[in-house]
C-alpha cells in the first residue's frame, strides 16, 4: 500500500484528489495539509511514501516544502503538481529534489500513475527537462575544478543511491560501509560535483538519468 500525503491550501482540490486515490487500489491518503508549516509539522508523524504538493501555499513554496522534506526524509517522494505549465518551476522542481511536475489538469488515470511510478523510485522527468537542469547546475558558480564527469567507482555508486533517495545509513547497508563513511563520501561528491546540498546531488543524478547520455 503506497501511502500518500496531500498539501493544497483548497479544500475542495484536496477533497477531490484524496476521494480519487483512496477509490485507487494500492493507494492510501495518510494526511493533508492547508500550507507548509502545517505540512512540516504533519508529515514527519504520519511519514508517507509520497507527498504530493501545491507548488503556491499561503506561507510559502510547495518547492522550498519539497526540498525540506527530501533534506529531512529522503525517503519520502515528491510530486510537485501546480496549475501552469512553467519552465523555471519544473527546473526549479527537479532540484528540490522532487521525482516530478505535472499540471493539475492531468487526466485523472495519469495522476494516479504518475503517483504509482514516483511509489516505485522512478523519476518522471522527460530528456528536455533534465537538459535544462543539467544547464542551470553547469550555470551554478563551482566550488572545484574537478569535472563533474570524474567520479570514482564508489562515487558513482553513492551517487545513484543518494538519486534513488536512501539515507546515509541505508546506502552504507546496501555498499557494506559504515554511515560515517558514506558521510564523507556524500561531503566528496557535493565537493566534487561543485553543489551545496544533497537534493542538488540527487537532482544531478536523475537528470543524467534521464537524460540521452550520462555526459
Amino acid at each position: 500500500m503506497t501511502r500518500v500525503f496531500l498539501v493544497d491550501d483548497h479544500e475542495i482540490v484536496r477533497h477531490g484528489i484524496a476521494q480519487l486515490l483512496n477509490a485507487e487500489p494500492g493507494l492510501e491518503i495518510v494526511g493533508e495539509a492547508a500550507g507548509v508549516r502545517e505540512a512540516l509539522v504533519r508529515i514527519p508523524a504520519v511519514r508517507p511514501d509520497v507527498a504530493v504538493l501545491d507548488v503556491h501555499l499561503p506561507d510559502g513554496s510547495g518547492i522550498d516544502l519539497c526540498r525540506s522534506i527530501r533534506s529531512d526524509h529522503p525517503d519520502i517522494r515528491c510530486l510537485i503538481l501546480t496549475g501552469y505549465d512553467d519552465d523555471a518551476a519544473s527546473v526549479a522542481a527537479v532540484m528540490a529534489g522532487a521525482s516530478g511536475h505535472v499540471l493539475k489538469n492531468i487526466r485523472n488515470r495519469n495522476l494516479i500513475d504518475a503517483i504509482h511510478r514516483v511509489s516505485r523510485g522512478e523519476n518522471l522527468i522527460s530528456r528536455d527537462l533534465a537538459e535544462r537542469v543539467r544547464r542551470s547546475i553547469a550555470d551554478q558558480p563551482a566550488s572545484s575544478d574537478a569535472p563533474a564527469g570524474d567520479l570514482t567507482l564508489r562515487e558513482s555508486q553513492v551517487l545513484q543511491l543518494i538519486t534513488d533517495g536512501l539515507t546515509n545509513r541505508q546506502i552504507g547497508e546496501h555498499l557494506g560501509l559504515a554511515e560515517k563513511t558514506v558521510k564523507n563520501y556524500v561531503s566528496g561528491l557535493l565537493t566534487k560535483l561543485g553543489m551545496q546540498r544533497r537534493t542538488q546531488v540527487a537532482a544531478y543524478g536523475a537528470a543524467r538519468r534521464a537524460g540521452p547520455s550520462s555526459t
